[in-house]
């Protein structure tokens, strides 16, 4: 019978059970864009996990959109990751690096030589962002030319490389949470006049050659995608038709043979049903692993699996504050509570010591 702790494997990827930590934002990366040593106990604490999905990672200096996140394309930032997911093997664990590029959720202090971030549209999203001088509003961006497109698709091939160059299993790519690749997707963002603009064929196409540039990198079977077809994050409004829009990516998608999809069930960090979706359907879409993401709590997780609802289940925040999660979630045991003031920026605290079953709660 196929439980939450069933092995399962993800195209190339054996994992030792079927629950997830989630990509999650830390802003703690070194100075150039280097995750800190500190990440390494971090993540190696949390191996346990069938998979680790790392921390969104940029694939550029102009992918940057929050002060201190770690990217994934020089060599420093690769020696930075191979001495973390050395760590995460050394456990057992399996670890993908998420390939991310914000898009217009950015500001000029974090973008090279203080340049316009660049995305689908030269509208500014309604939304802040971190930097040096704390949240403020983000930069008005300027639109990709379409001349420009091949690079931005050829740095997503890089980044691939580099990842399994650093060691990672494979890769996740960031298409969700109003980054730039939903701002091509969403035509309530996306204004655009050329081949990557208008039809949902047009929107999906920067989607489709992305991953057909990181999937003849590091193939099919190490290559992941995040999906969130109707949250609201980052000024993302709703598509005029998400189902018929994320059904025909999908459609588009299949002949990769991805390693898995994963998708945010509703708002990100919000209500499930915050607007209507049909995720079965768009599930029937893709003959493949299926993560699902979004406020699960152990019941419904178990349960998804069990039911054959989803294959994977992946945890965001409850990851943070219980290393151990696969533990309690086997045991049933209570979790820790949750200390959102060091989610983001500062040291150690919030970050590698929260306790796990074996060790005592301190003050």
């Amino acid at each position: 019978m196929r439980t939450l702790f069933s092995p399962l494997r993800v195209g190339e990827i054996d994992l030792a059970n079927r629950i997830v930590m989630a990509p999650l934002t830390r802003n703690r990366a070194a100075p150039g864009q280097v995750p800190s040593t500190l990440a390494i106990d971090y993540y190696r604490q949390r191996a346990t996990a069938g998979l680790i999905i790392s921390e969104a990672t940029q694939i550029s200096p102009a992918g940057q959109g929050y002060l201190d996140t770690p990217g994934i394309y020089n060599a420093e930032q690769v020696a930075a990751w191979q001495r973390i997911t050395a760590a995460v093997h050394a456990e057992g664990g399996r670890m993908v690096a998420q390939l991310w590029h914000v898009g217009r959720i950015s500001h000029v202090s974090l973008q090279p030589e203080g340049q316009a971030p660049v995305s689908s549209t030269a509208r500014r999203a309604d939304t802040k962002t971190f930097t040096s001088n704390g949240f403020v509003d983000v930069s008005t961006p300027r639109a990709l030319r379409t001349d420009e497109i091949p690079a931005l698709i050829a740095s997503y091939r890089h980044a691939a490389r580099c990842a399994l160059d650093a060691g990672f299993d494979g890769v996740e790519v960031h298409g969700a949470n109003g980054y730039l690749i939903e701002q091509f997707l969403r035509d309530s963002i996306n204004d655009r006049s050329d081949e990557y603009g208008g039809s949902i064929a047009n929107r999906t196409r920067l989607l489709v050659e992305v991953m057909q540039a990181v999937a003849g990198e590091i193939g099919g079977g190490r290559t992941g995608l995040r999906l969130s077809p109707v949250t609201p994050a980052n000024d993302a409004a709703q598509d005029s038709n998400p189902q018929a829009l994320f059904e025909h990516a999908l459609t588009q998608l299949a002949p990769l043979q991805l390693a898995f999809i994963e998708v945010v069930e509703g708002q990100t960090a919000g209500p499930r049903d915050f607007a209507p979706f049909d995720y079965a359907a768009l599930r029937s879409r893709f003959n493949g692993p299926w993560m699902v993401n979004n406020g699960y709590q152990r019941q419904m997780a178990l349960d998804a699996v069990a039911t054959g609802a989803a294959d994977l289940v992946s945890f965001g925040r409850p990851f943070i504050c219980n290393p151990d999660l696969v533990r309690r979630l086997r045991e049933n045991a209570a979790w820790n509570a949750l200390d959102p003031s060091t989610l983001y920026g500062g040291g150690a605290k919030g970050y590698t010591d929260y306790p796990t079953l074996d060790e005592p709660v301190t003050a």
